[in-house]
C-alpha cells in the first residue's frame, strides 16, 4: 500500500479577487476498509495558506473536506514552480486522537507515515488574468500560469481584458484570450474597435491575428491609417488597406485632416509617397486650409516639403489665416526651406525678365528648373512666352523639360507661338520639342503657317 487516503482532486484553484479572502475546498477519502486514518495537510507556503483544520481524523471508508483560505491582498500570491499542499496520512489503530498527539505523530519521522498527494494551488479569475497582463515583464512562466487563470473567468469578463492584453503589446497575451473566446467585435466608449488600439501598438503580429480572428472596423471612427501614418508605419497601411479594401486613404479626422497631413507634419516621407501612390490626395486642405504642405513647411520638414512640391501645386495656397507654406517656414525660422519655397518664384522672376544671370544663380542654388508655378507654368514657359531667347538657352540647357504642360494643356511651344516669338519657337524645335499640338485651337496668324513649314522642313 503506497497511500491510506485519496483526494477528489488533482490541483485547487482559488477564485481570487483583490482585497477579499479566497477560499477552495477539496474531499479526501479514506481508502482504509476496517482503519481510521490520521490525516495532515501543510503548504509550501505557510505564510499565505491557512486550513479549515490541518490535522483530522478520517473513519474508516468514509470522507471529509477541508478548506484551504488565502488572506486578502492586493494582487495574487502567485508562484513558480506553484505552491503545493501535501497531503500525508498514518494509521490510527484506536480511531481517535487529539490534535496535540496528532502533531507529534506526524513530526516523528519514519514509515508510519505515508505522503498521499502533493496538490497543486492555482489562482484563477479576471483579477488574476489582469495582474499578469499588467506585469507580464516581471512573471516567470506567464502562459503557463495565464491559461490556469483564464479558467476561471467568463468570456465577458476576458474580453473586457482584452484592451489591457493588446496595450502590453504581447501577441500571446491577446492569442490567449482570443483562444478562449473572446468577442473581437466589441467597442470602447467613443465606439473605437480593438483594431485601432492594436494599430496604436505598433505590433504587426497582434493588427494580423485580430485580422484573422474577424475583427472589423467603423471607418468614420477608427481613424487607423492616421494612426499609422503618424507612426511612419508604411507595412501597417498596407495591411489595412490589403484587408479593408475600402477604408478610404483621404478619410479625414476631427481636424479635416488626412493621413498625408499627419504623415507631413511629421516629416514622414515614405508614408507620403505610399499614400499619394494609392490614391491619397497631396492638395487636401483641413478645416484651416491647411495642405500636406503647410503642416511640413511649418515643423521644417525639408524632404517632405521637396517631395510635396513635386506632387502638388499648392505652393501658393493660403491656410484661412492667409498664409503660405513660405510665410510659416519663415514664422517658426526655418531658413533651410526658403530655397525649396521662394527660389522658385526668383526662378520665374528672371525667366520672365530674361535675366540669364540671376536666372543661372537660382539654377546653381538649387531652384528646381521644372518647378511650376500656381497654373502649371515652368520657367520655359514664361521665358517662351516673353520670348527671352537667351534663358530659354540656358533653361534647356540646365534640363528644362521642353514639351512641360500647365493646367491648360499649354506647352512652352504653345507659348511662343501665342506670343508671336518665332526665335523662341526654333529654338525649342531644334531641341526636340513635339510641334504637333492642335494649332486649329490657337489664334490663326501667319505665324503658325510658318511654324508648320518649320515642322515640315524637320520631317
Amino acid at each position: 500500500m503506497d497511500r491510506l487516503v485519496k483526494p477528489d482532486v488533482k490541483e485547487v484553484e482559488l477564485s481570487f479577487t483583490r482585497g477579499e479572502n479566497c477560499s477552495a475546498t477539496f474531499t479526501l477519502a479514506n481508502l482504509m476498509h476496517t482503519m481510521s486514518v490520521a490525516v495532515s495537510l501543510t503548504s509550501s507556503n505557510p505564510s499565505v495558506f491557512s486550513f479549515s483544520q490541518s490535522f483530522s481524523v478520517i473513519p474508516p471508508l468514509s470522507s471529509s473536506s477541508y478548506t484551504v483560505s488565502c488572506k486578502s491582498a492586493d494582487h495574487p500570491p502567485l508562484s513558480t514552480p506553484p505552491d503545493k499542499i501535501s497531503v500525508r496520512s498514518a494509521m490510527l489503530p484506536i480511531g481517535k486522537a487529539h490534535s496535540d498527539d496528532l502533531r507529534r505523530l506526524f513530526a516523528r519521522p519514519g514509515r508510519h507515515v505515508f505522503k498521499d498527494a502533493s496538490l497543486l494551488v492555482s489562482f484563477v479569475g479576471p483579477d488574476v488574468v489582469g495582474f499578469l497582463i499588467s506585469h507580464h515583464n516581471r512573471v516567470p512562466e506567464l502562459s503557463f500560469l495565464l491559461n490556469k487563470a483564464i479558467s476561471g473567468c467568463t468570456k465577458s469578463q476576458l474580453t473586457a481584458l482584452m484592451k489591457p492584453a493588446i496595450s502590453s503589446g504581447k501577441l500571446g497575451l491577446v492569442s490567449a484570450l482570443i483562444d478562449a473566446g473572446v468577442v473581437v467585435n466589441v467597442k470602447d466608449s467613443p465606439g473605437k474597435s480593438m483594431m485601432s488600439l492594436a494599430v496604436g501598438t505598433g505590433k504587426i503580429e497582434i493588427v494580423k491575428r485580430l485580422i484573422d480572428s474577424g475583427c472589423e472596423i467603423d471607418f468614420s471612427v477608427d481613424l487607423v491609417l492616421h494612426t499609422a501614418a503618424a507612426m511612419n508605419r508604411v507595412d501597417l497601411i498596407e495591411i489595412l488597406r490589403g484587408k479593408f479594401s475600402g477604408l478610404p486613404v483621404n478619410s479625414v479626422d476631427s481636424d479635416g485632416r488626412t493621413p498625408i497631413h499627419i504623415a507631413a507634419a511629421r516629416g514622414h516621407v515614405e508614408v507620403i509617397r505610399f499614400c499619394v501612390s494609392i490614391g491619397g490626395d497631396p492638395e487636401a486642405a483641413d478645416r484651416n486650409r491647411w495642405t500636406p504642405l503647410h503642416c511640413a513647411a511649418a515643423e521644417g520638414h525639408l524632404e517632405a516639403v521637396d517631395y510635396l512640391l513635386g506632387c502638388s501645386n499648392v505652393k501658393y495656397a493660403v491656410n484661412t489665416e492667409g498664409r503660405t507654406a513660405f510665410a510659416l517656414a519663415s514664422e517658426n525660422g526655418h531658413s533651410d526651406l526658403f530655397d525649396s519655397l521662394r527660389l522658385g518664384d526668383a526662378l520665374h522672376r528672371t525667366a520672365r525678365a530674361g535675366d540669364v544671370r540671376g536666372l543661372r544663380s537660382c539654377v546653381a542654388a538649387g531652384a528646381k528648373v521644372n518647378g511650376k508655378d500656381q497654373n502649371g507654368w515652368t520657367a520655359l514657359h514664361r521665358a517662351a512666352f516673353k520670348g527671352r531667347v537667351e534663358c530659354v538657352k540656358a533653361l534647356l540647357e540646365n534640363g528644362a523639360e521642353a514639351d512641360a504642360v500647365d493646367d491648360a494643356g499649354y506647352t512652352p511651344l504653345r507659348c511662343a507661338v501665342e506670343a508671336g516669338q518665332e526665335e523662341v519657337a526654333r529654338l525649342l524645335l531644334a531641341n526636340g520639342a513635339n510641334a504637333k499640338p492642335r494649332f486649329d485651337c490657337l489664334r490663326q496668324t501667319d505665324f503658325v503657317c510658318v511654324l508648320w513649314e518649320i515642322r515640315n522642313l524637320r520631317k
